[in-house]
């Protein structure tokens, strides 16, 4: 499968609380700052297809909103409960720009968010 770099947000305009989302290539990512620097999740919580953007980063990791779930940044593992990992994607910062690799195939159901309001 093929994967694009996208430009996303330059550094210094990275909103203070630390997360983006954003909607690449029909792929919804979240891009968090930790202390290690900037990492690109795909923004659907793997228990209940909620969307993560929703929940507070601490310590390098995301909290889903709805049940608490937790997921490491940088690997996307699960931390907080028995769920599948996340979809990290590549990102890198060049010339002071966030760029995130995503596939140039739109994500499938099982790796859509469920959208409500």
């Amino acid at each position: 499968m093929s994967s694009s770099w996208h430009p996303l947000i330059s550094e210094d305009q990275f909103p203070a609380e630390g997360k983006l989302a954003a909607k690449l290539a029909g792929w919804h990512v979240l891009v968090g700052r930790g202390e290690h620097g900037f990492h690109a999740v795909n923004d659907r919580c793997t228990h209940q297809a909620a969307l993560l953007s929703g929940g507070r980063i601490r310590r390098g990791a995301v909290m889903c909103p709805l049940h608490g779930a937790r997921f490491e940044l940088a690997s996307g593992t699960c931390i907080g409960g028995a769920y599948r990992n996340l979809r990290v994607f590549p990102l890198r910062v060049e010339g002071g720009l966030i760029e995130v690799c995503v596939p140039d195939s739109p994500p499938g159901l099982d790796e859509s968010p469920v959208i409500t309001g």
